[in-house]
């Protein structure tokens, strides 16, 4: 979905106008900001790091969380930010590990998590991905909210080893598990297993603090994520430290939350729809009031959300017809 393609909602509806002036301003916003070169002063971007323990580690910076894997054998990054970031990068795993970095896996195809494939596929580095990452990173691609256009990628950025429904790496004692995460966040994500540290990084399957972002363009939806994040829950613990998309370190409780956030919302966007409530009317309705304290300050504002969501559930009831009594992970 294109930002000029998004529906206009009528002007009579005091939330749908604030939802619609919130979504222009941010693909302003958005477009200025955004892109492989145009991370806003990157020289002020500190890359931080977190132990986890059993060799592994949380890197935060100014694009989607990484993960780190330290040991005799060679290091294992889990993406890795934007390309002005990788020398940071490079220097900041420097500092935990003298041994040589031999994988970089991608959680998804986004900018903020692939932009330095180039520097490290040059120094060497594996990378490894959903083949659907590899599929969009080929080709030209437009981040469908702000309608920010991505080239496609150069031969030594994209994953040289892909595979469908996931893949395991036996690294220093550690299985990195990885399972993809179908039509979630986009159509191209995978969650990561270090079982032996029993830490997931989720990429951006699961975000801290607010709302998500679903590319519907790149063949994401809320079914996709709500299925996923039920996928995470049954195979982590109390003890499983979850390294978000964005945000800080989680715990499955953040996560639970999170899905039970997203099935609620979705729950009564269904019920509304069904009943043939307008998107104007769903936006009144504010069916995320009672999350917004949580989720509503980040920079996917409620009504951007929950217009998103109207859409996205639309065309799934849509095309299942209004007659199924129920519409995927969370349905009514």
């Amino acid at each position: 979905m294109s930002i000029r393609n998004i529906k206009a909602v009528p002007a009579s509806s005091r939330m749908a106008r604030k939802a619609w002036a919130w979504l222009t301003a941010a693909v302003a916003l958005f477009a200025a900001t955004a892109g492989y070169a145009q991370v806003p002063d990157p020289a002020k971007i500190e890359i931080r790091t977190e132990s986890l323990g059993s060799g592994v580690y949380m890197l935060t910076g100014g694009g989607g969380n990484m993960a780190l894997l330290t040991g005799s054998e060679g290091a294992v990054l889990v993406d890795d930010q934007f390309a002005p970031l990788a020398p940071k990068i490079r220097a900041a795993i420097a500092l935990l590990t003298d041994r040589p970095l031999r994988f970089v896996i991608n959680t998804h195809w986004h900018f903020d998590h692939t932009g330095g494939n180039e520097a490290f596929g040059r120094s060497g580095s594996v990378i490894l991905a959903h083949a659907n990452t590899r599929k969009r990173m080929s080709t030209r691609q437009v981040v469908d909210l702000f309608n920010v256009v991505t080239p496609p990628s150069p031969a030594i950025a994209l994953p040289v080893i892909t595979f469908e429904d996931g893949t395991t790496l036996h690294l220093d004692g550690e299985d990195i598990v990885a399972e993809h995460a179908p039509k979630a966040h986009t159509d191209s994500d995978i969650v990561l297993y270090f079982t032996r540290a029993n830490v997931v990084h989720t990429g951006d399957v699961f975000v801290v603090g607010f709302y998500p972002f679903i590319d519907m363009g790149s063949g994401g939806s809320v079914d996709g994520v709500i299925a996923a994040c039920e996928r995470v829950l049954l195979r982590v613990n109390e003890q499983t430290r979850i390294i978000p998309g964005h945000g800080p370190l989680a715990t499955r409780k953040d996560l639970a939350d999170y899905r039970d956030m997203l099935v609620a919302v979705r729950a009564r966007i269904v019920a509304m729809i069904r009943k043939g409530s307008s998107q104007a009317a769903v936006l009144d309705a504010m069916p995320t009031k009672d999350f917004d304290d949580r989720y509503g300050k980040g920079v996917l504002k409620p009504e951007v959300f929950v217009q998103r969501l109207y859409v996205d559930l639309a065309r799934t009831l849509a095309r299942r017809g209004s007659t199924q009594g129920k519409a995927g992970p969370g349905g009514t």
